[in-house]
């Protein structure tokens, strides 16, 4: 049974997620529909990719990403299909992919099959879904594609250092106000060499001296810094929801994209 993953922007108060999972039925009965995330912030290519780059390891080889986050074609801006690890990843090439990988993607296709005259309007389900019922059918890229090396690339933000500090910013923030920085433990270490540090948002009274290991490490209600899973430096606050003190993002009263420091070594106040 093919697995297919939609990621994307369109929420849940209308009928728009409902038609791409039709579309998909009407195509392929046996297809499974897995929800990544239809609250990415709309437009917004890095939190799309970030939530997807989180997801799709754990994933089997030969499932199929559809990303219905800025899925417009144009004459700069094809639709691509991506092959990475064994997986299909089906978007447009507007920079997404060199944010969902360390690099780009081992093998793109640029969309060739013919379209049907409303695909314009709604590509998500009109293009992207026949894309992905064709390989879900056991299908090849190659059929309704032709081969390209050229992707458009879009930087990510990435942390700035000096021999004393890291200055990152929020890349994410969980429906627990955990929020998730751009900040890796490889930098950290890099850039720290085991000296006393402090991990703020800007008042200093609030800074964080020590990483623990995970949430439990803490009393209830206390904050923390920790190294997920992806190795993303992540500040939380222990059972820390509503109805129990807020996150940490209501804690530290930081937004989506605000910058987070770490600083390294001897400090003033």
């Amino acid at each position: 049974m093919a697995i297919i993953t939609l990621t994307t922007d369109m929420g849940l108060k209308d009928h728009y997620v409902a038609t791409v999972k039709g579309a998909i039925w009407s195509q392929f009965q046996e297809a499974q529909i897995v929800d990544i995330s239809h609250d990415i912030k709309p437009f917004d290519n890095g939190q799309a990719a970030f939530v997807l780059r989180q997801a799709y390891p754990a994933f089997p080889k030969g499932t199929i990403h559809i990303i219905g986050v800025n899925p417009e074609a144009d004459g700069q801006t094809p639709h691509i299909v991506a092959r990475h690890d064994g997986q299909y990843f089906i978007g447009a090439d507007n920079g997404i992919f060199s944010l969902l990988f360390d690099g780009m993607p081992q093998e793109a296709f640029e969309l060739s099959m013919k379209l049907d005259e409303d695909h314009v309007a709604f590509p998500t389900r009109s293009v992207f879904v026949k894309a992905a019922c064709h390989l879900a059918r056991g299908g090849t890229p190659e059929v309704i594609g032709r081969k390209t090396t050229t992707l458009r690339e879009q930087i990510g933000f990435q942390p700035a250092i000096d021999p004393m500090s890291i200055r990152g910013k929020v890349l994410y923030i969980d429906s627990y106000g955990n929020l998730v920085t751009n900040v890796r433990k490889k930098i950290f270490d890099d850039v720290g060499r085991g000296r006393t540090f402090r991990i703020g948002f800007g008042i200093t009274d609030d800074d964080i001296t020590k990483v623990h290991s995970t949430y439990g490490d803490v009393p209830l209600g206390e904050r923390l810094a920790f190294f997920n899973a992806t190795g993303l430096l992540e500040i939380a606050v222990n059972k820390g929801v509503e109805g129990s003190g807020g996150g940490a993002a209501r804690l530290f009263g930081v937004e989506y994209e605000d910058a987070v420091r770490v600083e390294f070594g001897e400090w003033k106040r």
